[in-house]
């Protein structure tokens, strides 16, 4: 006979619930002033993501249900299916603005790299939960995580897409990192990292990606071209002053002088209309959230708990970090996007899910119940 465990319910996670609804409330109507026009309203965009947001939920329901040791389990046929995926859109997808990376799913375009990102997340923390290795781990310890993160980050960057990638070369340092290293392994990896960035740098990153970095060295030198995104963001933000020029009033982004609006600049839009205060107010919610997640990751019941919710809050740490920096130009532009909170249907689902398996990590944070003994009398 099943019996449900009341203490889910006691442990479910209203504090995560709550900091998710109040950052992707802000999130949409943030998205509604940006794809809003005078002669035709809001747009479809902003319906999509509203439904978006709504599987969203659903997903996370469906998550919280089934214990994350479970879900561990499925971590590698997710990501065998994640590669099918990634291997497909190289070969089958049409190119859309000089890059492969949708497929067309007739209601929906699937974008495979994002939800790589999360998987990688989940193979890694089983991995390192059950790999146990007294003193650090050494290099020939690294050997199956450095192939699980090479396969997936060299078919996203053939895509290519250089932010996904390297997200994903960044899921893996700061996992590895946590569960503790050797002290030559570190300074191994360092060097090789440092090798392997001028390798990139020489002979892997296309002419426009190059160009991105010296641009974010340098925007003024080429203001309409490859330096005009930075410096526009740079204007929206700075615009909005302390309080902002109020909703639907950003003069930046309705008259169409910052581009990509809704997706990778989308907190320059927010900036703008909010101002210093509002965007202090935003920033403050959405980093709480990931401190509580931090805290879920600590009080966690065993090391797969622990891995898996820390790698969920650095996944999506590491993507607001790089996309605000990116924003504020400090650094250069590299198409990430801002996590719950730009447009995107693969990337608000994955990020949604993340949150759903940090919940799950927190209603789960109790020890097992003993198993009674078979002369047991109640």
């Amino acid at each position: 006979m099943l019996r449900f465990d009341r203490r889910l319910l006691q442990h479910f996670d209203w504090v995560m619930l709550l900091m998710l609804l109040l950052v992707s409330g802000m999130a949409l109507i943030n998205l509604y002033s940006a794809t809003y026009s005078a002669d035709t309203g809001v747009s479809g965009i902003f319906y999509r993501q509203l439904l978006f947001f709504t599987v969203g939920l659903v997903s996370i329901v469906l998550v919280i249900t089934q214990d994350y040791q479970k879900l561990a389990k499925l971590g590698f046929v997710l990501y065998f299916f994640t590669l099918i995926l990634l291997l497909y859109t190289l070969l089958f997808v049409k190119t859309i603005g000089g890059a492969q990376r949708w497929i067309d799913l007739g209601f929906f375009n699937l974008q495979p790299s994002e939800p790589a990102k999360l998987i990688l997340i989940l193979v890694l923390a089983s991995y390192y939960a059950n790999t146990e290795v007294a003193g650090g781990y050494r290099l020939r310890d690294l050997i199956k995580p450095v192939i699980l993160t090479i396969i997936p980050f060299v078919l996203v960057l053939k895509q290519p897409d250089l932010g996904t990638a390297l997200i994903l070369v960044v899921i893996f340092v700061t996992l590895t990192l946590f569960v503790k290293l050797r002290w030559a392994t570190i300074g191994i990896l360092g060097g090789s990292g440092l090798l392997c960035a001028f390798v990139g740098w020489k002979y892997l990153l296309k002419e426009y990606q190059r160009k991105r970095i010296e641009t974010f060295l340098n925007p003024e030198s080429d203001p309409m071209h490859h330096g005009y995104q930075i410096l526009q963001s740079k204007i929206a933000v700075g615009s909005g002053q302390v309080f902002g020029k109020g909703f639907l009033e950003g003069t930046q982004g309705h008259l169409h002088f910052l581009p990509e609006r809704h997706t990778d600049f989308a907190f320059a839009v927010w900036a703008e209309e909010w101002g210093f205060a509002g965007s202090v107010f935003f920033l403050s919610c959405y980093f709480f959230m990931l401190i509580w997640g931090v805290n879920i990751a600590m009080s966690a019941k065993d090391k797969l708990g622990t891995v898996l919710a820390f790698g969920c809050v650095m996944l999506i740490f590491w993507q607001a970090v790089i996309n605000l920096f990116m924003i504020m130009g400090l650094l250069p532009v590299v198409g990430v996007p801002l996590p719950l909170f730009s447009y995107g249907g693969s990337s608000l689902l994955t990020n949604m899910l993340a949150i759903g398996l940090l919940m799950n990590v927190r209603m789960r944070s109790f020890p097992a119940s003993p198993v009674p003994s078979p002369d047991f009398r109640p």
